[in-house]
């Protein structure tokens, strides 16, 4: 008995020929010669802008870093911080004050915040430093007590008026109504819904404002404020007009004393408040990548983290 061949099935005619594996294929990215264009004039001009800076005779290195560390300079920049700090702090308070207040139900308490806001939104920073500088001139005593009654107590605006309240009261009434819109700002940006639910559930509204409302606001209010933070720290070089000698204060100071050395003394100043911004800014990445949690699927990486990528990548 003859055995029987195997049966082979022949492929169909429209069959695809196997072609390569498209897995092993490497990924060419497309090429961009405007972009590398565009790298390369900006780095020329950065490097001719820091050729030009380093090889000026005018700017005086040797001066620069003799007055860099100087303690007359460093006092100034702990006045200047102090007084920023002190701002920043009540400013922020009374932002939130003010916020509260333009969204309550009360038209008092509404026509005072918009009438503060609007005031010392259009009052120039050094008008209200060198009224308050003169503010004893106008009233010597203040007292509190019954209008148009007997007065329980009363202290004199002299020795009160420091020169560094002053500073600290007239930069803190300035950044209040900006931090005021800016938290303002932050509450609306809460959806609704989260206040209903959590009236619904019979929350007490401070509880609510607390818990709910404000930890969602801060991811707007903190971008914003931090540039009211900024712009406290280069508003703070007004208060040498009402005689603290800040950092701009020493440093004006010292340049009257030393005119030749006008133009390195000005470096210094710069570069410190380049310092103290930059500081403030980095701070404010961590915050905002902190209160990022739970609104993003994933939390920005840090710049170690982004060093680290491109160097995996360029291996």
């Amino acid at each position: 008995m003859r055995p029987s061949s195997p049966t082979v099935t022949p492929d169909p005619p429209d069959a695809p020929a196997a072609g390569p594996d498209l897995t092993a294929q490497r990924v060419i990215p497309l090429r961009r010669p405007g972009r590398w264009i565009v790298t390369v004039v900006v780095l020329v001009v950065f490097a001719q802008v820091v050729h030009g800076l380093v090889t000026n005779p005018y700017y005086q290195w040797d001066r620069f870093a003799y007055y860099f560390f100087r303690p007359v300079v460093l006092d100034g920049l702990l006045i200047t911080l102090q007084v920023t700090a002190a701002s920043a702090v009540l400013a922020l308070l009374g932002g939130i004050v003010l916020a509260l207040a333009r969204q309550s139900s009360s038209p008092v308490l509404q026509v005072l915040s918009w009438a503060y806001v609007w005031l010392f939104r259009s009052v120039p920073l050094i008008v209200l430093l060198l009224f308050l500088y003169n503010f004893s001139a106008l009233y010597r005593v203040l007292g509190l007590g019954i209008p148009f009654g007997p007065t329980f107590v009363s202290f004199g605006v002299t020795t009160l008026g420091t020169d560094m309240v002053i500073a600290v009261v007239g930069l803190s009434l300035n950044a209040a109504a900006f931090a005021a819109e800016v938290v303002r700002a932050g509450l609306l940006s809460v959806d609704a819904g989260q206040r209903e639910a959590a009236a619904a559930l019979g929350l007490p509204r401070g509880f609510q404002f607390r818990r709910i409302v404000l930890p969602q606001a801060l991811r707007t209010i903190v971008p914003s404020y931090v540039n009211v933070l900024i712009d406290l720290v280069k508003g703070s070089s007004l208060v040498f007009y009402v005689s603290l000698l800040d950092l701009f204060g020493s440093v004006q100071s010292l340049g009257s004393t030393y005119p030749g050395d006008i133009v390195p003394l000005l470096v210094v100043a710069t570069v410190w408040y380049v310092v103290v911004t930059s500081v403030i800014s980095v701070v404010q990445y961590y915050v905002e990548r902190r209160y990022a949690r739970g609104a993003e699927r994933a939390l920005p990486p840090t710049p170690l983290q982004r060093v680290r990528a491109a160097l995996r990548w360029s291996r």
